[in-house]
């Protein structure tokens, strides 16, 4: 048997099998003739010449690239449509030795992520982009993209593409090399085999200025689609051939491979002894609390308040976070902002809890700190079995009684007008509420509004608030329903 030479074979980057319906085994999930599984084989060719399998992870989001991680034996992560640079942002960040492929379709990466992938080429994130531009939409079924040529008829453009209703096609590569931080960006072509070679030493470069670390690569692939424009294979592949690069001419449009210098390692994130100091709250902490120990039922407080924009809502939030953080509990606050910062509703979530948060979303709250008669109604029916109600107002509504909550109903903007600024209401209603359950320390609460409070004239006024909301408490009891 004579020696012989394997020149071509299947890539190692490449499952053994590939997972289909018993129905489907016989065929990927690609339709006879399309460019998806062209791209995959020179990607993952470049792969196996590069000898990153074991550290590549390929992000893909909606449309026809979905099915890449059929495919890929390498880290897989699907996202949402248009999504795929902002992911592989994070996984770069999160893994700066790891290969981050985005690989992208023109109606995912061009249209709903056009803005991702702007912002990640020009911030020039060290990841490798793969646009696949076949100008439609495949997968649903044949609209217009955005680089749908002018004059061409899809589904969502019956009459062609004009530019007085649609609008030119958008030139992704050129755009992107207006930029200044990208490396690299070539347009390649999957038009015959002599294309198609130029796009395999293309996508290997792309992929080898990662691993050289040397910033942000993106090569446009453009891409046959038999099946939506209704061509034959060998037609369609004519046709991005000699038709596709007339508005998509091939060329490489920045190349800064030779010049460009590895960026710098990013700095090591800050250890938790670090992060006082980073927070500003470095020497207010206490590794125990001054008050007596917090009860039970306040060991894991589920709190929101809610309000007008411009009521205080999410500064009294943020008090009461920083607050159980002196004390050194676990604490989330999550903010929601209606349409306008004022005026417009707002409420935040709050959780304090001696174990770890699970979730700064609350849905369940024990404690309802509601500064106006809508939030009360809003929020109300959520609250749970014997919690808290504070409600800002001279009576409560007869629409807003339950008997298992125990209610604290008080004009706190009134008593915060009577001690000079109707604007400290939140801060009596804070007091109201420390004197009436004793959850958080004395002591922290002060460190806290020190922290957040700008000017002594602002601090010594939330502090006469806070006594004023106390006063009020001792001078009545509990609403009765």
């Amino acid at each position: 048997m004579s020696d012989f030479e394997v020149l071509h074979q299947k890539a190692n980057a490449f499952y053994c099998e590939y997972e289909r319906k018993s129905e489907l085994q016989h065929q990927t999930h690609y339709c006879p003739g399309c460019g998806h599984g062209i791209a995959h084989k020179l990607i993952a060719k470049a792969i196996d010449e590069l000898g990153i399998q074991d550290r590549t992870v390929l992000v893909s989001p909606v449309g026809c690239s979905v099915f890449a991680y059929y495919y890929f034996d390498v880290g897989n992560v699907q996202v949402a449509h248009g999504r795929a640079p902002a992911v592989a942002t994070a996984l770069k960040r999160a893994l700066p030795h790891g290969i981050v492929i985005s690989y992208q379709g023109d109606g995912d990466l061009a249209a709903i992520g056009s803005a991702e992938i702007l912002h990640a080429a020009n911030r020039g994130e060290p990841i490798t982009v793969f646009f696949v531009n076949n100008a439609i939409y495949g997968m649903t079924g044949g609209q217009m993209a955005p680089t749908t040529p002018l004059g061409e008829k899809t589904t969502t453009s019956p009459f062609g593409r004009s530019i007085w209703n649609e609008g030119y096609p958008l030139h992704v590569s050129e755009v992107l090399a207006s930029l200044e931080a990208p490396v690299f960006i070539e347009r390649v072509a999957l038009g015959n085999n002599k294309m198609i070679q130029t796009a395999s030493r293309a996508i290997k470069k792309a992929l080898d200025n990662q691993v050289k670390g040397l910033g942000f690569s993106l090569v446009e692939i453009l891409s046959p689609c038999p099946t939506i424009w209704k061509m034959e294979p060998d037609k369609a592949q004519e046709w991005v051939r000699e038709e596709l690069t007339k508005v998509y001419p091939l060329a490489n449009f920045r190349d800064r491979t030779k010049e460009a210098q590895p960026r710098p390692a990013r700095p090591a994130a800050p250890t938790l002894d670090e992060l006082p100091a980073l927070l500003h709250t470095k020497g207010a902490r206490r590794e125990t609390p001054t008050a007596a120990p917090l009860p039970p039922a306040a060991i894991d407080l589920r709190i929101k308040v809610a309000g007008f924009g411009g009521q205080g809502v999410l500064m009294l939030g943020q008090v009461l976070a920083e607050s159980g953080l002196d004390m050194g509990l676990n604490v989330s606050w999550l903010p929601s902002y209606g349409p306008e910062m004022r005026s417009g509703t707002s409420h935040c979530h709050v959780r304090i809890s001696k174990d770890p948060i699970d979730s700064p979303l609350i849905s369940r709250p024990d404690i309802l700190l509601a500064l106006n008669e809508p939030s009360l109604h809003k929020f109300l029916p959520a609250v749970a079995p014997d919690g808290w109600v504070l409600y800002n107002g001279t009576a409560l509504p007869d629409d807003a009684r339950r008997r298992d909550v125990r209610y604290i109903v008080a004009p706190f903007a009134a008593i915060a007008d009577g001690i000079g600024d109707i604007r400290a209401a939140n801060v009596v209603m804070l007091g109201a509420l420390l004197e009436a359950t004793g959850i958080l320390d004395n002591a922290a609460v002060d460190g806290a509004l020190q922290r957040l409070v700008k000017g002594q004239r602002w601090l010594e006024l939330d502090r006469a608030a806070l006594e004023a909301g106390r006063a009020a408490i001792k001078q009545q009891q509990e609403v009765t329903v």
